[in-house]
């Protein structure tokens, strides 16, 4: 297997070895937010949250739908802390409509991963499933192993080097 094979292998598998994202935000005065969310992502890499209405990181994706996402590495599992490998993405966040045959079923998702905490979180008024769509991206894997995530359903690792 070549060395860009084992990448996309070990890109393909990556995200389901952490149970959360880091999110950035930023308001409409500008101002960033970084916070964090669980998450479960569907085959074409939207990504799901369900977060309260009355984050910080929620009301700034009502106003500004642009946000970084970041898979980060356990630190008690890397072998250096200087090289954690790492996927972040580019997105846009859209706002699922309630009780709808698609919020249903990424519902039924959280459930099936993170347990019966999400029956409560469904009778909250407040919390609210947004999908966050990836743009670009990049997956590092450690030094001198990190590429641009390309292509039109993301799959394409392109390796950068100091030339690219």
């Amino acid at each position: 297997m070549s060395q860009i094979e084992k990448a996309q292998a070990e890109y393909e598998s990556f995200p389901q070895t952490v149970e959360s994202i880091i999110i950035g935000t930023v308001s409409t005065e500008g101002i960033p937010n970084a916070s964090y969310a669980p998450f479960v992502m569907d085959e074409a890499k939207n990504i799901y949250i369900y977060v309260s209405g009355l984050s910080t990181h929620t009301q700034n994706l009502h106003v500004n739908p642009h946000v970084s996402v970041l898979f980060i590495e356990d630190e008690s599992k890397c072998d250096q802390i200087f090289a954690r490998r790492r996927l972040s993405f580019d997105c846009t966040a859209t706002l699922m409509e309630r009780e709808t045959e698609a919020w249903n079923q990424i519902v039924a998702e959280f459930q099936a991963r993170f347990g019966e905490l999400i029956a409560v979180f469904r009778s909250l008024p407040d919390f609210r499933i947004f999908r966050l769509t990836p743009s670009a991206g990049r997956f590092v894997i450690g030094f001198g192993t990190a590429y641009q995530i390309r292509g039109e359903q993301l799959d394409t690792l392109v390796h950068l080097t100091g030339k690219n």
